[in-house]
This record gives structure tokens, sequence and C-alpha cells, in this order.
């Protein structure tokens, strides 16, 4: 049980960026863009499992996070790892982690549909 309250907390720091410690710059991407509200919170919880757990992300949630852009993603990963939470993971196997979810989102968006 409290692997899902550890979980959930970590997924409302992902939906809203919530580490108070954050850089000026992350905030301010995140807040002048609303990112925090854009991207529906299935798509908030597979691409945060894709990233800082083990998991894949749908192709309509790929879809959701390439039209939110690279620097929100860069963004609230960045922020996200800023928290205290997260102090046991190590950022560059995160970050690398980000880059590759980011990579494979839009291979999936910018390859052509198959037409039936």
């Amino acid at each position: 049980m409290a692997s899902l309250n550890v979980y959930s907390a970590l997924v409302v720091l992902f939906l809203t960026g919530g580490a108070a410690m954050a850089t000026k710059e992350n905030d301010q991407i995140i807040k002048e863009n609303h990112c925090e509200t854009q991207m529906g919170l299935p798509c908030v919880l597979e691409a945060f499992t894709s990233i800082f757990e083990i998991g894949s992300i749908s192709n309509k949630c790929c879809g959701e996070l390439v039209g939110l852009g690279k620097v929100f993603h860069s963004a609230l990963v960045k922020k996200t790892l800023e928290n205290h939470l997260f102090k046991d993971l190590t950022p560059a196997t995160i970050i690398a982690k980000s880059i590759q979810t980011w990579n494979n989102c839009l291979a999936l968006i910018d390859s052509p549909s198959p037409s039936t």
C-alpha cells in the first residue's frame, strides 16, 4: 500500500511539476505553457512510467506528448528530478530514458500510417 501512495505522489508531482525547489527556468516554462493541464491523466501516467519506471507509451499518448513539445517534456522531467522523492534515481539514466521516450514518440508520430 505504501508503494501505491508513493506512486500516487509521484504522478501528482509529474502532473503539477510540484517540486518547490525547481529552477525558475523550468517553473516558468511549465507555467507559461500551462503544461500541467495539457495532457490527460492516462497519458501522464504512461509517460511517467516510460521515463521513471519500466513501461511503454501508446501512440495516442505519444501524440499528446509531442504536441506539447520538447521544451515542455524536458522541463517537466528536470523539475520532477529536482524533487527529494527522486534523490535515489540517477539523473543521467532518467534523462537518457526521457530522450529515448521522446525520440520513440517522434518516430511514431512522424511515421506514415498504413492505409487500410
